[in-house]
């Protein structure tokens, strides 16, 4: 048994790490590649150090004009789908009804729609609205996008608020809105941080949205600006994509490191619902 034990362990440890390679050669390759003066295809150490292939892609039009894109798209779209999906996940956890589970499972089933199947008449709808070519009607959609499954990771997570806090506060005066605000959203804080990075996760890698419903190339955003590393007849600048990888993933890097507390803290709720 013991012997049995520790070939099962020893299998799991191998398997962990050939998954951790598959995943670091990646990040390997954007991290030396972005320093290497002759950056190719292949993972290795360079041969020189340089910061050449930042300072060429640190201009207006290559870098900033499409991150400062990225983060009014992202940020514009996540701060509406928090808001939205804290506003619609409310009445579903404190309020029962028969049509609770119904409405939950067609939020779920529009969490499994592919973007891809719905963009031709979404596309058709922008034009007769005149929101296509429009950083607004982007945003729209990038919250609309993402609102099903943070109304369904919202829920779950204020379902985890004890109501006698509220109740509390109803005695007191205090309305459902200000019961809201005041009470549930602060107390759940590790559940806005994981919808918040989550939401921009998935807006801020998004190429086929900004791509079809922005035409204007001063309004594409990092994620669709990108492609213009990918030359013609297979030429691809491979330190300067590196470095503006780097660059690209650094807003996410450091939302993450923001929240990162709130994200493992958990309730405080342990003294709050006694005496």
């Amino acid at each position: 048994m013991p012997r049995k034990r520790t070939s099962r362990r020893l299998a799991a440890d191998l398997s962990l790490l050939v998954v951790a390679v598959a995943f670091a050669l990646p990040l390997a390759w954007v991290v030396l590649s972005s320093v290497d003066p002759h950056a190719g295809l292949r993972v290795r150490v360079p041969d020189g150090f340089t910061l050449g292939n930042f300072d060429a892609i640190l201009t207006p039009d290559i870098t900033y004009t499409p991150l400062l894109n990225s983060l009014i798209l992202c940020g514009g779209g996540t701060a509406l789908t928090v808001v939205c999906a804290a506003l619609a996940a409310y009445p579903l956890s404190r309020f029962r009804s028969r049509l609770n589970r119904p409405f939950l499972l067609t939020i779920l089933f529009a969490t499994s729609l592919p973007i891809t199947a719905i963009m031709v008449p979404v596309y058709a709808l922008f034009v007769r609205v005149n929101l296509i070519d429009t950083l607004q009607g982007t945003i729209f959609f990038f919250a609309a996008s993402q609102l099903p499954f943070a109304i369904w990771l919202m829920k779950n997570f204020m379902d985890g608020v004890p109501k006698e806090l509220e109740e509390a506060a109803w005695t007191d005066g205090a309305s459902s809105p200000q019961s809201l605000v005041r009470i549930v959203l602060p107390l759940m804080g590790p559940g806005l941080a994981v919808v918040t990075v989550f939401s921009f996760v998935m807006m801020w890698g998004n190429f086929f949205v900004p791509f079809m419903l922005l035409l204007s190339p001063d309004q594409m955003p990092a994620s669709v600006s990108i492609n213009d590393f990918f030359g013609n007849r297979g030429m691809v600048a491979y330190g300067q994509l590196a470095a503006f990888s780097v660059i690209y993933s650094t807003p996410v890097i450091l939302l993450y490191v923001l929240v990162a507390r709130r994200l493992g803290g958990g309730f405080a709720l342990g003294g709050a619902v006694k005496g």
